[in-house]
């Protein structure tokens, strides 16, 4: 998706680590206009499937997911939770997930009846770097004994090893964006 390369390009910095700053129009600040057009490259890609949940992770996901809703006739969105609370259900699917940027395990949670058997689901999320989140994703879906219809990253860091990963487990992956290098904070996509 050009519109996103030039608007990572514009917008985007770059951290120690290759860490990838968007949160001027992603993840932390959402510019609401350009993540229609999101919503509706997912629908285009995914326009054969038909989806009855999207499921995404706490937080940065949960925006972007419920953009891409509207695209598929407004669809429930399901995020898997990383903090415990007294208001959850005590029926869950829980897995561990590792994440890259926080370096840090989170157990994350769906609860039983937001998964139900057979539905097909759609996962979404802002970034692929190692595949832990969508893994974990993938998991939970498995538990539940739903259809992973595929997963669509906005953000793919192509230079690590996620894509691999996921598709090694049996999932279709596609991003709107994949980052071929980092060089002197200079971003090359593929």
């Amino acid at each position: 998706m050009k519109s996103l390369e030039d608007k990572i390009r514009e917008e985007g910095r770059v951290r120690e680590g290759n860490i990838i700053k968007v949160d001027n129009f992603l993840n932390h600040q959402m510019d609401i206009k350009f993540l229609n057009e999101i919503g509706k490259e997912f629908k285009r890609i995914f326009a054969e499937e038909k989806i009855d949940k999207i499921l995404t992770i706490e937080a940065s996901g949960i925006g972007i997911a419920a953009i891409v809703s509207q695209y598929f006739d407004y669809v429930p969105v399901v995020f898997a939770k990383k903090v415990e609370s007294l208001n959850l259900d005590s029926d869950l699917y829980e897995t561990k997930v590792m994440s890259f940027t926080k370096n840090k395990e989170y157990t994350v949670r769906v609860g039983k009846r937001f998964l139900n058997e057979g539905e097909n689901i759609l996962i979404i999320d802002d970034f692929l770097a190692k595949g832990c989140a969508s893994k974990g994703l993938i998991e939970l879906v498995n538990m539940a004994k739903c259809n992973l219809v595929g997963i669509g990253i906005v953000i793919e860091k192509g230079f690590q090893e996620g894509r691999e990963v996921l598709e090694a487990m049996g999932a279709r992956v596609e991003s709107l964006a994949i980052i071929d290098s980092i060089e002197n904070g200079e971003i090359k996509f593929r």
